[in-house]
């Protein structure tokens, strides 16, 4: 069925949010097939925008209407897009792939957790939180991505989304710290001595200490990689190129952490634009970095 004009600019805002804005992500996304790349896109742009208002200056009250709004929107897709371009990009995608949408009240209430300023007492707790601002994109991108075997594929795209967040956590301590957002587990914190108290500069734990630490959970990521890889073989081609892609760039990046791992607290690690070209073009052929 031939896309109406309307429709086509619609998926074309989406795919220019994606570019502008999703530094990683992007490199993966390009693997794909135009119809899979626009539909990702739409739902990409959506999430951005979940997170924009998670992350934004807004007081809590104001942040928590808006999501609420945004979630109500949600719910009238695929049907209704409002005259909003990115909903309704992703409201026709939906009507062409089995794309889960009530995962995104998922994200939704990932982000209202951190708008409420939520700590995390275990690792389950925090595997909730990752479920649902990272695993629920995995599970709306196989949506997309397609497979023969949706019942294996679901809980490994999860996983798979857990791991990519923790790699966030990992890599971003010192920023969400400033903002007074702690993530890893009160339990973690106290078996290695730590306390990452929010705000301020600098870290008052004994650097071997946040060093064992973040090795730990690092190592926890690698293990969630391991489990959600093995999703690859469910996707078609392009689809696992795509996600081996994204997997591959945020792996290697959980690997610098645990090589060094006080780098996350001096700046923001991460990977040259070259490296992760190199991990895309492995990922087209197969190989998984």
């Amino acid at each position: 069925m031939t896309m109406t004009t309307g429709v086509e600019a619609a998926y074309r805002r989406c795919e220019d949010i994606t570019r502008s804005q999703a530094a990683n992500f992007a490199y993966g996304i390009r693997l794909l097939p135009p119809v899979k790349r626009r539909a990702l896109s739409a739902i990409y742009a959506t999430a951005r925008r979940i997170d924009d208002i998670g992350d934004g200056d807004l007081p809590p009250d104001e942040k928590l209407d808006r999501l609420a709004e945004t979630r109500a929107a949600l719910h009238r897709l695929p049907a209704d897009g409002g005259g909003d371009a990115v909903l309704t990009a992703l409201g026709h995608a939906a009507t062409r792939m089995p794309i889960p949408l009530d995962a995104f009240d998922e994200l939704i209430d990932g982000c209202a957790a951190d708008v409420t300023g939520r700590r995390y007492d275990t690792f389950d707790d925090l595997v909730w939180y990752c479920r649902c601002v990272a695993g629920s994109i995995g599970r709306l991108s196989l949506g997309v991505f397609g497979t023969a075997e949706p019942g294996p594929a679901a809980p490994l795209a999860d996983a798979l989304g857990v791991a990519l967040q923790l790699t966030n956590i990992l890599r971003d301590l010192v920023e969400d710290r400033a903002d007074g957002r702690i993530y890893l587990p009160a339990e973690d914190l106290e078996r290695f001595g730590c306390t990452l108290e929010p705000g301020g500069a600098g870290f008052a734990d004994p650097p071997e200490r946040l060093a064992a630490l973040v090795r730990f959970e690092a190592a926890r990521a690698a293990r969630w990689y391991d489990t959600g890889l093995r999703l690859l073989p469910l996707l078609d081609r392009r689809s696992a190129a795509c996600t081996a892609a994204m997997a591959g760039i945020y792996r290697r990046l959980l690997a610098r952490i645990a090589a060094d791992p006080l780098a996350v607290t001096r700046s923001r690690v991460s990977l040259p634009g070259r490296e992760k070209a190199w991990v895309a073009a492995r990922a087209l052929v197969g190989r998984t970095a």
